[in-house]
């Protein structure tokens, strides 16, 4: 059961506002890196990073079987991803393309 929040709705916009800020603010990999490894478990990263190898793994256009074969996700978070990219608010649709363009060897 979720714990009740002591924050009020603007609080929490404005604690959300906060932290993408702070994303926005980090300039290098290595930034990140530091940040996300004082601000999230092993294991959040882990997920993070597997969901963004699938999102990249859908893109390219295997298909569930063989994404769900390379990183043993589970079909659920396969088909999250898949919504995401597809209906969610663009993070994946808009994002990956052009970080795969730009990062192309």
């Amino acid at each position: 059961m979720k714990k009740e929040s002591k924050l009020s709705p603007q609080e929490h916009l404005a604690i959300h506002q906060e932290l993408y800020r702070m994303l926005a603010f980090l300039q290098t990999a290595e930034d990140v890196e530091k940040f996300l490894d004082d601000l999230c478990t092993y294991q959040e990263i882990e997920q993070m990073a597997e969901r963004l190898s699938c999102a990249k793994y859908l893109h390219n256009g295997d298909t569930y079987n063989q994404i769900i074969a390379k990183t043993d996700v589970s079909s659920a978070t396969l088909s999250r991803i898949s919504r995401c990219i597809q209906r969610g608010s663009g993070g994946y649709a808009e994002l990956l393309p052009r970080y795969l363009e730009e990062t192309k060897p």
